[in-house]
């Protein structure tokens, strides 16, 4: 249950983050029904600005045609931009590719030294850097970064213009929704296009973290908007974590909901007697550091994970992968499941395939001969495809790609509770660089 209170929170306090003024235009493509959507409208037309509407088929040409000054979407259309322009620089000939893929490589070369030397690079060390290391680091940055401009401002003309002529966003770009991709955020940030990530929930009217044009720390989401607290807490015991530690992110403040309809149980879940909302997010705090790569990021919050179950997509959708994990076990070819994809533009699994019921039903298929004793792997995933298919069709949402392992998920390894559930974060944790390789 949201209020006029929550609401005008984000109205009131929005401006900061985005310093909008009459006459800058708006485009946005999310549901005017999502809380996101719904609080940046207010925010916009409270301050005299013009929105327009589009969709994923006329977002490009709307982009072309109407050159706003902001964007405001998911991670995924920045995705889907970034990708696209890729796609166009690659199908140059081959010179003006040579060309624009090394000016991109200097561009990157450039703003990284830049972040060095503002103090814009995050860092989890509460100790310290010497300041004779930070000079040295600095005066290296600098000279790296006064070499490189020249460079960098020829790309901006000869190539990084045409893009701007093909896009507009103008001033920034706010993702929102969901967690920017790296590669993503850095590629924009090298072409000149500024990215302001935030943060927030549907019980939060959403927004509760966001990066400034003045503080925009790649890889974070920024600092709390101004009237809301946030800390790290030990999920266990609830003791605030100094900064630089992992744990779940609490927020508080006017924008917090009054609670869930009709629902005082899973209100008192979410919210303490203190009014501070579990937001279900693993994250830290970066430490304060007068000197250094970081002097410029103490407080801002950088987010590692869901402490909770439901998966995030790239898209903003939410998931609950206990569904097609219960779905999915129907089928005698899986052992163990776990569904993945936060952060992903789709979802994928990690399968421990019961061998035996494999073996047979690529027997069954004629897949293999009967004198087979042991399936490829790529086989398996044929065959777990089709069966998670067939168990998963009444499902929300449909599984990708798969990964497929032969280790089961055990007590002694850590990855099974002592009731037999299995540790989502630890599996994930493990098969990280698989996982990587699976959404490629």
């Amino acid at each position: 249950m949201l209020t006029h209170k929550n609401l005008l929170h984000q109205i009131l306090n929005l401006w900061e983050i985005v310093p909008a003024v009459p006459g800058d235009r708006f485009l946005s493509m999310l549901p005017p029904w999502h809380a996101y959507e719904r609080a940046c409208e207010y925010f916009i037309f409270t301050h005299g600005t013009e929105q327009v509407y589009t969709t994923v088929k006329n977002l490009k040409e709307d982009l072309r045609r109407y050159q706003p000054h902001y964007l405001i979407s998911v991670p995924l259309v920045y995705e889907t931009l970034y990708s696209g322009i890729l796609k166009q620089i690659n199908s140059n000939s081959a010179a003006r590719k040579l060309i624009a893929q090394l000016f991109l490589r200097i561009s990157m070369a450039y703003m990284e030294a830049k972040r060095i030397y503002e103090g814009k690079c995050l860092t989890k060390d509460t100790k310290q850097p010497s300041y004779i290391v930070s000079l040295l680091d600095w005066l290296w940055a600098r000279t790296i970064a006064a070499i490189l401009l020249p460079l960098h401002m020829l790309a901006k003309k000869i190539v990084y213009s045409k893009i701007h002529s093909g896009i507009g966003i103008s001033k920034a770009g706010i993702s929102g929704g969901g967690s920017l991709s790296s590669h993503v955020d850095k590629f924009f940030e090298a072409i000149d296009i500024k990215i302001q990530n935030g943060y927030g929930l549907t019980e939060s009217a959403p927004v509760i973290a966001a990066r400034s044009l003045t503080c925009n720390v790649l890889g974070s989401i920024g600092r709390p908007i101004r009237h809301v607290e946030v800390k790290v807490v030990n999920s266990e015991t609830d003791e605030v974590l100094p900064p630089g530690s992992k744990g779940t992110v609490k927020a508080r403040g006017p924008l917090i909901m009054k609670g869930y309809y009709k629902n005082p149980v899973a209100t008192k879940q979410a919210i303490d007697e203190n009014g501070w909302l579990n937001t279900g997010d693993l994250g830290w705090i970066v430490p304060d550091h007068s000197i250094g790569r970081s002097r410029n990021c103490g407080g801002v919050i950088v987010l590692e994970g869901r402490a909770k179950d439901t998966i995030v997509l790239s898209t903003g959708e939410n998931v609950e992968p206990s569904e097609i994990e219960e779905a999915a076990m129907g089928s005698s070819l899986i052992q163990q499941i776990v569904v993945i994809g936060q952060d992903q533009r789709r979802l994928g699994a990690i399968i421990v395939p019961n061998k035996e019921e494999v073996l047979l039903a690529a027997k069954r298929s004629a897949v293999v001969d009967s004198e087979t004793t042991e399936v490829s792997k790529e086989i398996t995933v044929g065959l777990l495809h089709d069966e998670l298919r067939k168990w998963t069709s009444g499902c929300s949402f449909q599984v990708g790609p798969i990964l497929v392992v032969d280790q089961p998920f055990t007590i002694d390894s850590g990855l099974l509770t002592p009731t037999m559930k299995i540790k989502r974060d630890r599996v994930a944790a493990l098969y990280k660089e698989q996982i990587d390789n699976l959404f490629i």
